[in-house]
């Protein structure tokens, strides 16, 4: 299979789709997730810094196509009290299965362990993902502007809102930005990493923080591995990072998860 990473992806996405209404038809997911209605506040819970001055939403990840293997015999039930118990604001679970090793199951479990909101992180191409990530009990779900046209984008903002489930809107770039506030896109996620090669830098975060609207809450995603990086973006205005990586490979996951949040900003 040819072509970049995100392209890879989102044809293995397209595939894995179509099978899955086969197996479980679009109008039974949508019956279950318009049931579920067990739903915890993520977007509210970013909206304004934790007591440490930032919040941290701390990712259960076993795997990427970039890093391979992070820690393969990860418990995300265990991850995710640990993360609770150290601080976390919210909780991200990878459910990719091909590329990132994740599975509805790890959300499921993840949420069950906590009390914390829980976001849905895949590569949502379909309505059918929106209906089956509220039937897990997913309290958000990601959005990535890049993979979404502006019509898919609206549809599917208005639906997570019908289903009352959150929307991460994930850009990395000024023209992917403006496409998520046209859009109404309040919570904005801001990749650090290009997801054609990978490659991450934590100034995408501090250049897009300024061409965020009043209402817009900021979410730096991705290549945040010291508190000086926490710092340095939180200078530029955005209190809640999205971490995985530099917490699933630490030895004392939450001593390294409360290094991040350091002591709050006075």
């Amino acid at each position: 299979m040819g072509g970049t990473i995100l392209e890879r992806i989102v044809a293995q996405k397209k595939t894995e789709v179509a099978a899955a209404k086969k197996t479980v038809p679009a109008a039974a997911v949508e019956q279950e997730a318009r049931a579920a209605t067990d739903r915890r506040p993520f977007l509210a819970v970013l909206a304004q810094p934790g007591p440490h001055g930032v919040n941290i939403i701390a990712e259960i990840k076993r795997a990427s196509p970039s890093k391979g293997i992070i820690r393969e015999d990860l418990d995300p039930a265990d991850y995710a009290s640990r993360y609770q118990s150290a601080g976390a604001a919210a909780l991200s679970v990878l459910t990719d299965e091909v590329f990132f090793r994740g599975s509805l199951g790890d959300l499921r479990r993840a949420r069950a362990a906590t009390v914390l909101p829980v976001l849905r992180k895949d590569f949502i191409i379909s309505s059918y993902q929106v209906f089956e990530s509220a039937a897990a009990g997913a309290d958000a779900i990601l959005l990535i502007v890049r993979i979404l046209s502006a019509r898919q984008l609206e549809a599917y903002l208005a639906l997570a809102g019908e289903l009352q489930v959150d929307a991460l809107v994930e850009v990395h770039s000024e023209q992917e930005l403006d496409r998520a506030t046209a859009a109404g896109a309040r919570l904005i996620g801001v990749n650090n990493r290009n997801l054609e090669i990978f490659k991450t830098d934590i100034a995408t975060s501090i250049g897009l923080a300024r061409r965020f609207g009043p209402q817009q809450v900021g979410v730096a995603e991705s290549g945040i591995r010291s508190r000086q990086d926490v710092l340095e973006i939180r200078a530029a205005g955005i209190f809640n990072f999205l971490i995985g990586e530099s917490l699933v490979r630490a030895e004392d996951t939450q001593a390294r998860l409360r290094q991040f949040l350091g002591d709050g900003l006075k």
